[in-house]
């Protein structure tokens, strides 16, 4: 049987550095990222005092002031960046048979938020004061829930959890959908919104935050050699995926196509990658199998490249193993330097930077590389953007509890 193609249709984002997907390409090229000071608690006890949030975006004109005010930041900001990606596609919502259309969203703590405030209410007012709306605001498979109320649509919907790769399951799970002919479209991608005093103190606790401080612009530095955490961001990407034909038949734009997604595990620690590498370089092996290319296929890789101790060596000796002497060649970025860490939705944002990327022929740059890591020694576009021809691409997503995840991407060609 020829294999069922899935394209890309529609895309949208937010983050800390734009609020729609051109302006933050725009800044991710050019490398300006933005990094605040903490000011929404006293932060002057923990070790990590910036963040890079999201400014100057009011969900409630896309949702409505209701829904913000019943189910909060977390489900408000996902439908958001859905309708904003259903508008990218020009896709009419009535012309598709609901039952082949679904939403799949990954989150790594969800509406976390929701939970935090409703336990402080039960603290200062008593459990009668608890709104019953908490349960839902909290639930990570709300916001497809939502999503799908919002469009009619009831094919697969269902939240995906894995860490710092559910944007990348959310993709692969949704692309698996129409590739097993069990959907003509989905909604897919990762949102976290996670700021909160507690959330943030947790990461704090874990060491694993930069506390680059006084050089908020300069705390995340993947690959560097005095890299010493990753940047705690927000934000919400969100892709339309459709069915070849089903594009084709109304004559949708398409960004480009979803060829393999491999999701693996490490098996081996839950915060720390393994020494070995083997669960990161299984993943890209796999993904590369499922898409039926080879490592001198690809011409761009947007590694997860968190600015962690042990993460970026860990990923650099996975390349390694992966793509043998063809690593040194390959071009490789992380984005992160310039948005932070989106956590459950960094692996989506990153798919659509991917995609951009072999759009525009340039390869996004690592910005704050300044000093040559000896553990760390590839092509990582130190910098500055560099133009180059790009046909296929692979974004990796790794995550605490040993998740490993790659999709393979590619710009489109018609067969004909």
């Amino acid at each position: 049987m020829e294999k069922i193609r899935v394209v890309v249709t529609g895309i949208a984002a937010i983050c800390s550095v734009g609020n729609e997907i051109e302006t933050i390409w725009e800044n991710v090229v050019a490398g300006h990222p933005n990094v605040k000071p903490i000011t929404s608690f006293d932060a002057s006890h923990l070790n990590t005092r910036i963040i890079a949030p999201i400014e100057n975006f009011e969900p409630a004109d896309f949702v409505g002031k209701r829904i913000m005010r019943r189910y909060g930041r977390y489900i408000s900001h996902a439908m958001a960046v859905a309708m904003m990606a259903m508008e990218d596609s020009g896709l009419d919502p009535a012309s598709v048979d609901p039952t082949r259309a679904g939403v799949i969203v990954g989150s790594a703590i969800g509406g976390v938020n929701a939970m935090l405030d409703g336990y402080d209410i039960l603290r200062e007012k008593g459990a009668r004061r608890i709104s019953p709306f908490t349960v839902p605001a909290m639930l990570i498979d709300s916001a497809p829930g939502m999503i799908a109320i919002e469009y009619g649509f009831r094919g697969k919907n269902f939240g995906v959890v894995g860490a710092c790769a559910s944007g990348n399951y959310g993709l692969g799970e949704a692309y698996n959908a129409i590739l097993h002919d069990e959907a003509d479209v989905m909604i897919t991608g990762g949102v976290e919104l996670g700021f909160h005093e507690f959330t943030v103190s947790a990461f704090d606790r874990t060491g694993a935050l930069s506390r680059r401080n006084d050089e908020p612009n300069k705390a995340s530095r993947p690959f560097d050699r005095d890299r010493d955490g990753f940047l705690l961001s927000e934000g919400a990407a969100m892709l339309i995926l459709e069915r070849l034909e089903h594009a084709l038949a109304r004559g949708a734009k398409i960004y480009g196509e979803i060829l393999g997604y491999s999701a693996t595990a490490d098996a081996y620690h839950i915060t720390a990658p393994r020494e070995d590498s083997l669960g990161a370089t299984e993943s890209i092996l796999l993904a590369l199998k499922n898409a039926g290319l080879k490592p001198k296929d690809i011409d761009y890789i947007n590694a997860h490249g968190t600015s962690t101790r042990l993460n970026d060596a860990a990923e650099t000796k996975a390349i390694k193993q992966a793509f043998g002497d063809y690593a040194y060649e390959v071009n490789i970025s992380s984005t992160k330097s310039v948005t932070g860490h989106l956590l459950g939705a960094a692996g989506a944002i990153e798919a659509i930077f991917s995609l951009l990327a072999i759009r525009d022929g340039v390869i996004p740059p690592t910005i704050n590389y300044e000093h040559p890591d000896p553990e760390c020694d590839l092509n990582y576009t130190p910098n500055q953007a560099r133009p180059a021809e790009l046909k296929y691409a692979i974004s990796n997503s790794f995550g605490f509890g040993g998740h490993n995840s790659t999709l393979v991407l590619g710009g489109y060609e018609d067969d004909d």
